[in-house]
This record gives structure tokens, C-alpha cells and sequence, in this order.
């Protein structure tokens, strides 16, 4: 059996955190991931960060309290957040940024502008400042390990999300001969720079993850956590932590079963990484942790597009729902919800059942769009008019009739649809929903048509039309062992486990059912991550004295 000190499962933006965080407390550090690439879903995802007070902030000359992020999350909690462990993040999220810009290559700049993804609440910042991003990374730094981070289908790796339209990015994007530069050195961002800049500060202090190597099970002597069990191609390993395992292993919406006996509605997709079967849920549960949030997740509309490998990604409708001349509708062709409103609200539209059919209402629905939509700004790579034929997954029609048809809602009812959606986007409004009304709307639509409800709020009256289904996702599940402030798991008796904490989606997420803004996942999970290393280290030390 191997000796150490902390020992982290899984390679994810709250795994490696841990890491370097336990490990400049003096703790001797081993890191497994499941995987034979490190990174997980962080690295898949847009990289953004959201952590209220952050420094940054006061350097642009905005401000922010702990107050005004208090009263803002627990305005939205409906009784699922856990005042303390709110208080810990919002304390602890500025700490941790400033840390990982001291000690690693991980460095943070604002999104200027980008505001909470409820800006009407009481304390949201309404005019940004706590959502960041990291500046692209260049994964020439990286060594042999450049090409062990996986890489999702949705981001290309050399842009920053400031750079694409959610960021209000140039419309023109970047210019192909900065593209070719970044290219020298492999410089990434979104995710992809994130992760490539803690895989670097773990590298710089000699943690090399063990990839391929599963977790099974928790050793336990006295309620004490003291080691965990691996499947790897050698055989099983025992692994020994005097100080104790950090569960960092992701979520558990690639497991049917799991899904369906926790989840509170649909869940048809994923946008992360297949690897997150629940792995670290389990091995909690199996020693009596108490759970929290399990029918939550992150969730977020997705539909099917095919890879040119074969494979078909589950590609997240995020700004692409947001930008005039489209609407969603359901399988009676009416249309649901503010499709513009952020993703994981969105989310809850997926869930409202007919109590009279016993059915759910609103899944599966369709995104329905025009060709002046599929002109502009295409959909996950193809657009329409430069030539090739519109592809299988996209169901397109002359007419509007023809496209009920073919998607199977009432004809008449669609048409009904559209026309009251056009009537309103005449007058620059949405009567039904209010899309456009809230500043985030807005900043999710197409600025090109102005300020107001007008870069959202536009007609489909361009033949001919297109839809794609889509269908109830998520970015993870955020259900778990439930956690202390310092990232313990809590028993069934709400008793902290000795030597056994958990950070990102394993945790029972500290933001209950919503989401605060850009980067709602991963700075809890990078909180935690700090939070939990330090702690794992410090007790490490008091037990070997």
C-alpha cells in the first residue's frame, strides 16, 4: 500500500485545486483519474469561474459585498442552501482566487460586463465583474502531457469565451492570422486554458495524475477514512491517506439507474464526460454518508449533433435559443417558456406535468427557426447557404405547415404560434414570456439589432424553416454526500467523516437549485477543491504528530 498524505480522485477543476492546495500545505499528494485523460468535464466546458468579491473587480471599479452575494443567493434558495456552507464560499472564493494567481500558472481576468444570470434579484451584479476567465494557456508548457487533457466537441480550443458572441466578442471573431499564432504554442482557453493551468501548477510541484486508475471503494478503521481501493490495469491498489481522500469524481448523470431513482423530471442528455457514472457517490454511500440536493442538476437544453468520428455529442442550445428569429416550442406547438432565459432556470420548464394526461408537457420540444437565423448565425457548425445540403438532424421545410408535419404538432397550432410571436416581435416585445425584458436576455442575443428586447426579440418570416428537437439536459448532477464548510462529508447524522471530504458535482452543491452566474459550477467547485485540500493537509500534519 502507498503512503500519502491527501489522495484526490479525479482530474477536474476541483480535483486539482485539492491538489495543489494540499500540497503547498505540506502534504505528500497522489492524484487518480478514472480516465486515460485528465481534465473531465471542466475541461469541456467554457472555463468561467464565478466568484463574487474577487479582487479583480475592485481593480475595474465595481463593487461588491458579502452582503449584496448573500442576499442574492439566498433570495433564490426555496429552502435548499445551507446558509453556513454559502457563507464559506463567498468567503473563501476571493482567497482562492488570489492563491491559485500566486502559486500557479492559473491566472484570472473579468468578463467585463457579463452580468449574474438573475440580474432582477436583490444583490445580483448587474453589470458584471464575477464571472472570469483565464487568459489563453499554452499547452507547449505542458510537456509530454499536451495532449492528455480531453477535449470536448463543442469549444474550439484556441478562443477565449470573451472571443465568441456569448462574450460579446467581436462579430467577426478572431482575426486567422492570430489564430495561426496561437497555433505556435497551442495556446487554449475556455476550459481548456483553465485546466491546462492547474494540470501545470500540479506538474511544477511534481503531482503527476495516475490516469486509467477507477476508485472502488473507501478504506475505513473506526469511522475514519484512511485510504480507498483502485481498479487499474495492473490489477487492484490499495492506496493509503494519512490526511484523506477528496472526492473530485464528478456527478452521476451517465448512470440510468442513479437518474431515475434521484433526478426530479426528465434527464434525456449530458454534455459531460461519459466517466461520471457516480462513482464517488457510491463509495460514500456505501460508509453512511448523508446525501443532499439529489434531484438537482445542472441542467441545460441540448440537442444530437453528430461528430465526424461516428459519435453524437450532446451539444448544448444555450446562446443559440437566446438570438431573434427563433422560439421553442413543445409537442403541441405552443411555445413554454422565455427561451432566452438562462439555461439552468430553463430547466425546470422541462418538468411541468399534466396532471390530467400524466404526462410532461414541454419534453420533448423543438427548436424552431428561420433561414434568415440559419444564414447569420448557423447552428453547431452548419450554415445554411454556403452550399452543402442542410444536414439529417435538422428538419427543414418550405413552409411552416410542411415543418408541423414533419415534427408531429397540430398545424394549425404552430401557425397560431408563430404569428403571435411575430405580431410581438413587430412591436419589439414578448407579451406570453417577457423574453427580452431581463438585462440577461439581452446580453445572450445578437447586439448587432440593439440593447433592448430588439437582440432577441425577432420574427421567423424568412422560408424556409428549420427545427432540431431538443431535449432536457444537464451540464452534471449536483447531488451528493453533504459537506461541512471545510469540504467534510457529513454522515447520515450530520457527523463529519474523519479523512473524507468532496468538492464539485460529487458534493451536494452549495448553490441548491439555481445557478449565480458564468461559472456557477466551477468556482464552488474550485472553493471546495481549496477548502478541502487545506483541511485534508492540516489534518494529515495532526495526525502524524
Amino acid at each position: 500500500m502507498d503512503p500519502y498524505d491527501v489522495v484526490v480522485l479525479g482530474t477536474g477543476a476541483a480535483g486539482l485545486t485539492a491538489a495543489i492546495t494540499a500540497h503547498d500545505a505540506g502534504a505528500r499528494v497522489a492524484v487518480f483519474e478514472k480516465a486515460e485523460r485528465v481534465g473531465g468535464t471542466s475541461a469541456w466546458s467554457g472555463g468561467m469561474v464565478w466568484v463574487p468579491g474577487n479582487h479583480h473587480m475592485a481593480e475595474l471599479g465595481l463593487e461588491d459585498s458579502r452582503e449584496s452575494v448573500m442576499t442574492y443567493l439566498l433570495s433564490m434558495s426555496h429552502g435548499l442552501m445551507d446558509e453556513e456552507l454559502v457563507g464559506a464560499f463567498v468567503d473563501a472564493g476571493p482567497e482562492m482566487l488570489e492563491y491559485l494567481e500566486a502559486k500557479t500558472p492559473a491566472q484570472f481576468q473579468v468578463i467585463r460586463d457579463f452580468p449574474d444570470y438573475h440580474p432582477e434579484h436583490p444583490g445580483a451584479a448587474r453589470k458584471g465583474g464575477r464571472s472570469l476567465e483565464c487568459p489563453l494557456f499554452p499547452f507547449a508548457d505542458l510537456g509530454p502531457w499536451q495532449d492528455r487533457v480531453t477535449v470536448g466537441p463543442q469549444l474550439s480550443g484556441n478562443i477565449l469565451m470573451s472571443e465568441t458572441s456569448l462574450g460579446r466578442g467581436a462579430p467577426g471573431g478572431v482575426p486567422a492570422q492570430e489564430m495561426e499564432r496561437r497555433k505556435l504554442r497551442d495556446e487554449r482557453g475556455a476550459g481548456q486554458g483553465l485546466m491546462g493551468a492547474l494540470l501545470k501548477g500540479c506538474l511544477d510541484r511534481g503531482i503527476e495524475p495516475v490516469t486509467g486508475a477507477r476508485a472502488l471503494e473507501l478504506l475505513t478503521e473506526d469511522r475514519t477514512v484512511v485510504g480507498v481501493v483502485l481498479e487499474t490495469p495492473e490489477g487492484r491498489r490499495e492506496v493509503r491517506a494519512t490526511g484523506g481522500v477528496v472526492l473530485a469524481t464528478g456527478g452521476f448523470e451517465w448512470d440510468r439507474d442513479m437518474v431515475s431513482t434521484f433526478i426530479r423530471g426528465p434527464l434525456e442528455r449530458t454534455a459531460a464526460v461519459p466517466t461520471n457514472t457516480g462513482d464517488g457517490l457510491r463509495m460514500a454511500m456505501r460508509i453512511g454518508a448523508g446525501l443532499g440536493n439529489m434531484r438537482e442538476a445542472w441542467w441545460v437544453p441540448i440537442i444530437d449533433v453528430p461528430m465526424p468520428d461516428g459519435t453524437v455529442a450532446g451539444w448544448q442550445v444555450n446562446g443559440e435559443r437566446s438570438r431573434p428569429h427563433s422560439i421553442m416550442v413543445n409537442k403541441k406547438g405552443k411555445r413554454f417558456a422565455d427561451e432566452a432565459a438562462n439555461y439552468n432556470a430553463l430547466g425546470a420548464a422541462f418538468h411541468v406535468l399534466d396532471v390530467t394526461d400524466f404526462d410532461y408537457v414541454n419534453h420533448p420540444a423543438w427548436l424552431v427557426v428561420d433561414d434568415f437565423y440559419l444564414r447569420r448565425y448557423g447552428l453547431a457548425g452548419f450554415k445554411s447557404g454556403a452550399g452543402a445540403p442542410t444536414p439529417h438532424w435538422i428538419v427543414e421545410a418550405p413552409t411552416l405547415a410542411e415543418l408541423a408535419g414533419r415534427l408531429d404538432v397540430p398545424v394549425d397550432a404552430l401557425d397560431e404560434t408563430v404569428a403571435r410571436w411575430n405580431a410581438g416581435a413587430a412591436e419589439g416585445r414578448d407579451p406570453d414570456f417577457r423574453r427580452g425584458e431581463s438585462l440577461h436576455d439581452r446580453w445572450w442575443g445578437d447586439s448587432t439589432f440593439g440593447e433592448g428586447p430588439e437582440s432577441t426579440v425577432g420574427p421567423l418570416d424568412t422560408a424556409p424553416f428549420y427545427a432540431v428537437r431538443v431535449y432536457s439536459g444537464c451540464l452534471g448532477t449536483k447531488g451528493g454526500p453533504r459537506t461541512d464548510a471545510d469540504g467534510q462529508v457529513l454522515d447520515v447524522d450530520g457527523r463529519p467523516f474523519a479523512g473524507l471530504y468532496a468538492a464539485g458535482n460529487v458534493m451536494a452543491s452549495v448553490l441548491g437549485m439555481t445557478y449565480g452566474g458564468a461559472g456557477g459550477t466551477l468556482g464552488p467547485a474550485m472553493v471546495f477543491g481549496y477548502l478541502s485540500g487545506r483541511h485534508a493537509a492540516a489534518r494529515a500534519q495532526r495526525v502524524v504528530a
